[in-house]
């Protein structure tokens, strides 16, 4: 592994900020009032880091990059709004074309150079860590970040205020970016962004959703406090290694209603409930795509979130038994959080994300849809800021050109408390010969 200096400035320089506004003025009085479930993921934000080759990014400069956002901005001018808050003190979007902020930046190394080191603690450096507040109607939804290597790579750093919309609406917003810069703008590009109305249940449910928590009233700066320290760190898992992972703990029954995500579910639940001793973890989040809640590309908090107990000890058990318990016995938990956010009229506050371990199941996400120049990303990572102190796995596609071998293979980030990440990293090597 290369040996860099930790410290950052060694490596990134040049910075210079900028501001994308939309091509078409969107007119007077627009707001975007956001859904209770919008809401309920207000603290959290979504980081991705998309890598470039020399090849695919040569001859290309700023302007050809911002030139194209304009015409793409117009079709979703909520990202290019600022907050505001109505008399009852609900937030919503003014919609008025104040822009994304666009970061440019040089890298004193090569971008194979970057990937080598594995130091995920430096990619926060390749992309924003804004968050909204304190000044709302200061503060931008969306922050994209031009890094330039050494020899002539890029890497495109997007920041997303998860009140938008999820980690699938993120991609699928900046994948137009690449197809529209293309000249080859898609058929179903959303209309309209405006919401009607604010997505509220019908039933009155008595019981307090497990899979999010309350946290004490931010303001107007929208990031909870969190006194233990977290570190990320992603690792790749072959399709080789994948399948071996699954003969271990499936039987051959199994295979077909037990996905790629469970087994590797089950296996890091285990590990960590070994880990943490005498504190399980027996009751989880799980967050999945909900496909039919998406229609005509809008942006919007669309996923499943799920809970799942286990009454019995996950470090005696077999995995095979926590895949199952994922698979048959998941508790849907959407309408009672949104419920939770609708009684409180949308001024609480509450964090999702690490709340109780939480595993997201990003495998459909087309992250690797960004083109340019016709050209592939090498590497794409995501990563979740504002995390709560139980932390919180990703499960993420690995590129499908890079060759046969890695075409079902998975990239898994793990984002948890500083002092669990090495032992974690040793269990999953001793026990699976992964990580």
């Amino acid at each position: 592994m290369m040996k860099v200096s930790s410290d950052v400035e060694n490596l990134i320089y040049g910075l210079k900020l900028s501001s994308v506004g939309l091509g078409a003025v969107t007119g007077a009085d627009v707001v975007h009032e956001p859904t209770n479930m919008d809401l309920a993921m207000k603290l959290h934000y979504l980081i991705g880091v998309y890598f470039f080759s020399n090849s695919a990014v040569q001859g290309l400069t700023i302007f050809n990059f911002t030139e194209s956002m304009s015409k793409w901005l117009e079709h979703y001018y909520n990202t290019c709004g600022r907050f505001r808050r109505s008399e009852s003190g609900r937030p919503f979007i003014k919609c008025n074309d104040c822009g994304v902020r666009i970061i440019e930046a040089q890298c004193t190394i090569t971008l194979d150079e970057w990937l080598e080191m594995k130091d995920y603690s430096l990619y926060k450096h390749l992309v924003s860590n804004q968050v909204i507040g304190p000044e709302l109607f200061f503060s931008p939804l969306v922050l994209i970040q031009f890094t330039w290597f050494k020899c002539g790579g890029m890497s495109v750093g997007l920041n997303w205020a998860h009140v938008l919309g999820d980690a699938f609406s993120a991609s699928n917003f900046i994948n137009m970016w690449g197809q529209i810069m293309a000249d080859n703008e898609p058929l179903n590009l959303p209309k309209s962004q405006i919401k009607t109305g604010n997505s509220k249940n019908q039933s009155l449910l008595t019981e307090d959703p497990l899979s999010m928590k309350r946290v004490d009233h931010v303001g107007d700066y929208w990031i909870a406090a969190n006194n233990s320290k977290t570190e990320t760190f992603s690792f790749k898992i072959t399709a080789t290694q994948l399948e071996e992972l699954q003969s271990k703990i499936l039987d051959q029954s199994q295979t077909n209603q037990i996905s790629s995500f469970e087994s590797i579910l089950a296996v890091i639940w285990q590990c960590l409930a070994k880990i943490r001793h005498g504190s399980e973890p027996r009751i989880i989040t799980v967050c999945r795509n909900d496909s039919h809640s998406r229609r005509n590309g809008k942006l919007g908090n669309n996923q499943i979130i799920s809970v799942v107990k286990a009454d019995f000890s996950v470090v005696e058990s077999d995995p095979k038994e926590l895949a199952a318990l994922v698979v048959e016995q998941t508790m849907d938990e959407k309408s009672q959080i949104e419920e939770e956010v609708e009684k409180g009229q949308g001024l609480s506050d509450f964090i999702m994300y690490g709340s109780n371990l939480t595993f997201v199941n990003l495998q459909e996400a087309d992250f690797y849809g960004l083109e340019l120049k016709g050209q592939k990303p090498v590497f794409v990572n995501y990563m979740i800021d504002g995390v709560g102190n139980e932390g919180v796995i990703l499960v993420l596609p690995w590129p499908k050109d890079v060759g046969e071998a890695c075409c079902e293979g998975r990239t898994v980030t793990v984002i948890l408390p500083k002092n669990e990440v090495l032992v974690l990293r040793a269990e999953l090597k001793r026990e699976w010969s992964i990580a």
